[in-house]
């Protein structure tokens, strides 16, 4: 039987001819590439959102509970439940930014983060990276310290019930989501 060639080898990176900025807009930046694509060599416009890379912490208390927040997201505009996060600042490591992030938002701090996994959000269009992490024995420590366009309630849940959440369309945000499956994949590695 042959072995069927990986479809990454046979595409080709398309060639840049032409990138400038549009407009600025805090967390992400806009800008417009020109790319000659290699098989058909005709050139098409992309819009492409320049941003940091993000951070996602699972954390973790010593009784197996998620530090989880409620947050109204302007995008949906509805009230979300997610796990703590947010960008990675200049010159922050994502592993600093994680356990900042934590204790900003909610006022939790625990053990040094451990990295699970990375992602990109949505690489048609994003040139981001989604950094998850795993922070054990989590444990209040402060009131946290929200942005103004934050407004943001934390609370724990046993780690038991993540799944059922998920599965009832409580939790909806795609990035949560595949921070707990990559919980999942570290679990099961360990368990190995």
């Amino acid at each position: 039987m042959k072995k069927k060639r990986e479809a990454k080898k046979d595409v080709r990176p398309w060639k840049v001819i032409k990138t400038e900025p549009v407009s600025d807009h805090r967390i992400f930046k806009i800008r417009r590439d020109t790319l000659r694509s290699p098989r058909t060599g005709v050139e098409h416009p992309f819009v492409v959102l320049e941003g940091g890379d993000w951070v996602n912490v699972i954390a973790l208390t010593a009784a197996k509970e998620v530090v989880l927040v409620r947050q109204f997201r302007f995008g949906i505009r509805a009230t979300t439940l997610e796990i703590p996060g947010g960008m990675v600042d200049a010159g922050e490591s994502p592993a600093t930014a994680a356990a900042r992030e934590l204790l900003e938002e909610t006022g939790y701090a625990g053990a040094k983060p451990v990295f699970l996994g990375r992602i990109h959000p949505n690489p048609a269009i994003q040139s981001n990276v989604t950094h998850t992490f795993l922070i054990r024995n989590a444990k209040k420590v402060s009131e946290g310290h929200q942005e103004g366009t934050e407004d943001i309630r934390a609370f724990t849940k046993p780690l038991a019930s993540i799944t059922r959440l998920i599965k009832r369309g409580e939790i909806t945000h795609a990035l949560v989501v595949v921070a707990f499956s990559w919980f999942g994949i570290s679990a099961a590695r360990t368990m190995r």
